[in-house]
C-alpha cells in the first residue's frame, strides 16, 4: 500500500510517498480501508518539530531523537472496513467508520490502517459525508473534552478565542448546544462564519481587544493557546473558569472517557446539531502543501485530505 511517510523533521518536502507492507488486523482488530483523513496543526508541529528551543530536547525523546518514530502522520480517518479480526464483534465489512488515530500511533496518511474495535472509533453517521465526518474526532474530541471540565450551566456567558480554527468551531456549536450564551473570537474575514455556528456575539480581534470592554464571562476557552494571563484574567467572573486547548486537553493515555466523548459527538452529528468547517481538501499527493497551507496560520476549521485507492 502508499503510505506518505515523514522522513525525518524539516519542511514538508519531508513528506515523501512510499509502498509500504499492508497491515494485517490483529484478532481485536479492524482493518480500515481510509478514504478521507485531514492535516492538523498537530501534524505540522510534528513533521517541523515547530516547537519552542526549551521543549524540543522533551519533544525528541518522545516523537524520536534523530527522525520520527511514528513516521506516518494522520490523526483522523474515515473509510470502510474491509477486514475485522476474529474476535471483533462491533463492527464487521463494509461498515462506514470515522476513527481517531492519536493513541494508536497515528498512520492516518496512508491507505489502510489497523484499529482495535475498543478504541475511538465509530459507524460513521449516515447523515455526514466522509469529508464532513472525518475531523470531529479530532478537533470535535478535544473542544469536548476541554469544554467538559467547565461543566457549563444554561444561560452562562462563554467565550471562545480562536472561535474560527479547527477547536474552536467546534467549541462554538457545543457550548451553544449545553445552552450556553457564546460570544466567538476571531479576524475580520471569519466574523460570519462563527455567527453562522451559532455565536450570540463575535469580536473581531483585529479591531477589538475583548479584555477592555468591561464584559466578565463565566467561561473563557483559549482554542488556540493565545491569550495573556493578563488578558483572560480580566474578563473572568470571580467564580469563573479559564481554559486553554493544550493545558486542558488532556495527557498522552486515551480513557474511558474519550469513549463517552466519541459518542456525545456521535450523537450531536446523527441529530445534525455539530456541523465540520472545511477550509481546504487536498489529494493524498498533495499532503506536502497542504502542510504548508497549514502553517500560515490562517486555515479555517479542517483541512481534508482524500486518499486516493487506486
Amino acid at each position: 500500500m502508499k503510505a506518505m511517510v515523514t522522513t525525518k523533521y524539516g519542511p514538508p518536502e519531508v513528506l515523501q510517498i512510499k509502498e509500504i507492507e499492508k497491515p494485517v488486523p490483529k484478532t481485536n482488530e479492524v482493518l480500515v480501508k481510509i478514504r478521507m483523513t485531514t492535516v492538523s496543526t498537530g501534524d505540522v508541529k510534528m513533521r517541523g518539530l515547530d516547537l519552542p528551543t526549551g521543549q524540543k530536547i522533551a519533544a525528541r525523546l518522545f516523537l524520536g531523537f534523530t527522525k520520527p518514530r511514528k513516521d506516518i502522520l494522520g490523526m483522523e480517518i474515515a473509510g470502510e472496513i474491509e477486514e475485522v479480526g476474529e474476535d471483533v464483534t462491533k463492527f464487521k465489512v463494509g461498515d462506514e467508520v470515522i476513527a481517531s488515530t492519536f493513541w494508536v500511533d497515528l498512520g492516518g496518511y496512508a491507505q489502510y490502517k489497523c484499529m482495535p474495535e475498543d478504541d475511538i472509533i465509530a459507524v460513521k453517521p449516515s447523515n455526514m459525508s466522509f469529508e464532513q465526518a472525518v475531523p470531529v474526532l479530532g478537533g470535535g474530541l478535544t473542544a469536548a473534552k476541554v469544554l467538559k471540565i467547565a461543566d457549563i450551566q444554561v444561560g452562562q456567558r462563554v467565550l471562545i478565542y480562536g472561535a474560527s480554527g479547527n477547536v474552536g468551531t467546534y467549541a462554538v456549536q457545543i457550548a451553544k448546544h449545553l445552552g450556553a450564551v457564546v460570544t466567538g473570537v476571531c479576524s475580520t474575514r471569519n466574523l460570519e462564519l462563527v455567527k453562522s455556528l451559532g455565536a450570540d456575539k463575535v469580536i473581531d480581534y483585529t479591531t477589538e481587544d475583548f479584555s477592555k470592554s468591561g464584559e466578565t464571562y463565566d467561561v473563557i476557552f483559549d482554542a488556540i493557546d493565545k491569550l495573556t494571563p493578563e488578558q483572560w484574567k480580566a474578563s473572568l467572573k470571580e467564580t469563573g473558569i479559564h481554559l486553554n486547548v493544550n493545558k486542558h486537553s488532556g495527557g498522552v493515555g486515551r480513557s474511558k472517557d474519550h469513549l463517552e466523548y466519541m459518542f456525545f459527538l456521535k450523537d450531536l452529528m446523527e441529530e445534525g446539531k455539530i456541523q465540520s468547517v472545511i477550509d481546504k481538501t487536498y489529494t493524498f499527493r498533495q499532503i506536502p502543501e497542504a502542510h504548508k497551507y497549514v502553517e500560515t496560520g490562517r486555515k479555517r476549521g479542517c483541512v481534508v485530505v482524500i486518499v486516493d485507492q487506486d
